[in-house]
């Protein structure tokens, strides 16, 4: 089932096609978090705060694997823009069984090793005992998200933001019942929190993997195991595996200094970045429909329409940012309430809210041009361009626990997301360099299509 390549266009309508199914669905996963975030907070700040340290943890166990989806989408948009649904169908499937093998793994990695993982943060022996628990059973979960990734990932290839979105819909719902259900009506405690987002998440990829088979039969596309489709999706992969474990360096480094000023500053930073990440996947909508329209763009070869469409979504970044930032600073001191009755941490939160939404501007621009980027299969420049911005974060992490120390809760929490927006600012600077030549793109049109 093919057609010719034919010109993407990429106006308002296109682009809101794609981005609004792919906001609701994106912050599907910062909800489930922001769900348990709540749900769990009402047990006491220790076990927010192993929440803090067990998410951190679990999110870099997955979140290194964010090339299943985004490297995904882009080799999948590049063959529709070709002209092939079965090649883009045939070549997304090697991703899914990268997946399923992964996720294997890094869930056995995971439930085995819980307390060594957690214990890298720092925390206190309560809190590390709330992270474990919540570790050991969301392990059970982390194929299903590698899964839902892939099949994600070559949905939105395909152009199809709607079908992620009924899932992600579905699953936000199915969690935030079984959520308080088990840690509240059962008793089951910060366990049952976990075992609420692990049913979750395997109901969201079963039926995503259903999707995928009936469009793979309608196409007449083989979804078989191959070893070369599985070895060229680990290829195209591992740009930006090196790219997200950089990132992800990042966070973590901000989190371990976060545990360093003690169980309130972590609490109230665990929240302060639940919200930061509903906000992120809320810009990183626009930034899934630059990698879309990109990939399908570069694919039909209109090198020129791409460059066109990134301008576009990079005013659209920028300004759904100033909007993200002023709503946010007019709930600054609302939401705190939704998570914790501690008046230390409500403070922190508040506190750390407000710098949260002064970087949105930043954070729009950042996430956008990052999928244009993905979208070319630019990923070694996004590979080694983080690794230089990980080195310069390394004395800003630092001067930020040096200045946090000793002088409040609050202090401390806006000392570090000061120190993270450094970060964005950083690397918001290198990619403006890169996007402002016509390398990245001459990159994308010449990738082989490979089928």
């Amino acid at each position: 089932m093919s057609t010719s390549p034919s010109p993407i266009q990429a106006g308002p309508r296109e682009v809101l096609s794609l981005a609004v199914p792919a906001f609701l669905a994106l912050v599907a996963e910062p909800l489930f978090l922001m769900v348990d975030a709540a749900v769990v907070g009402r047990l006491g700040v220790v076990p927010l705060a192993g929440l803090g340290t067990a998410s951190s943890v679990l999110l870099t166990a997955t979140g290194v694997f964010v090339f299943l989806a985004y490297g995904t989408t882009s080799v999948v948009a590049r063959q529709v823009g070709a002209g092939s649904t079965k090649g883009a169908i045939e070549v997304g499937a090697g991703g899914v069984w990268l997946a399923g093998a992964l996720g294997i793994l890094a869930g056995l990695v995971l439930g085995l090793f819980a307390p060594q993982l957690a214990g890298v943060f720092g925390s206190s022996p309560e809190a590390l005992d709330e992270a474990v628990t919540y570790l050991r059973m969301s392990a059970l979960g982390v194929p299903a998200m590698l899964l839902v990734l892939a099949a994600t990932g070559i949905l939105r290839g395909l152009l199809d933001t709607k079908t992620p979105l009924v899932a992600a819909t579905l699953g936000f719902g199915g969690n935030a019942v079984l959520s308080v259900t088990l840690v509240h009506g059962a008793g089951f405690g910060i366990a049952g929190a976990a075992w609420g987002t692990v049913i979750a998440q395997w109901a969201m990829a079963l039926g995503l993997l259903a999707v995928v088979a009936r469009r793979g039969q309608a196409a007449q596309a083989s979804l078989r195991p191959h070893v070369r489709r599985v070895v060229d999706a680990a290829l195209d992969g591992a740009p930006l595996l090196v790219r997200t474990v950089a990132l992800r360096a990042i966070i973590l480094l901000t989190v371990a200094a976060a545990a360093g000023f003690g169980d309130v500053p972590l609490a109230a930073y665990q929240v302060t970045t639940t919200v930061w990440s509903l906000l992120v996947f809320a810009l990183d909508a626009l930034a899934i429909a630059g990698q879309a329209l990109t990939g399908a763009s570069l694919g039909s070869g209109d090198a020129k329409g791409a460059r066109a469409a990134t301008a576009f979504m990079v005013r659209w970044g920028v300004w759904g940012g100033v909007i993200l930032g002023v709503g946010l600073l007019a709930l600054h001191r609302v939401l705190p309430v939704l998570f914790t009755d501690d008046p230390a941490v409500r403070s922190a939160i508040a506190a750390g809210l407000v710098v949260v939404a002064l970087a949105q501007p930043l954070s729009g621009y950042v996430f956008v041009v990052d999928g244009v980027l993905i979208g070319a299969g630019d990923g070694r420049w996004l590979a080694w361009s983080m690794v230089l911005v990980l080195l310069a974060y390394l004395p800003i992490i630092g001067l930020a626990r040096w200045l946090g120390s000793g002088h409040g809760s609050a202090w401390a929490v806006v000392a570090l997301w000061v120190a993270f927006t450094g970060f964005m600012a950083v690397r918001g600077g290198f990619m403006w360099w890169r996007i402002r030549g016509d390398a990245w793109a001459v990159t994308g049109s010449e990738r082989p299509r490979r089928g």
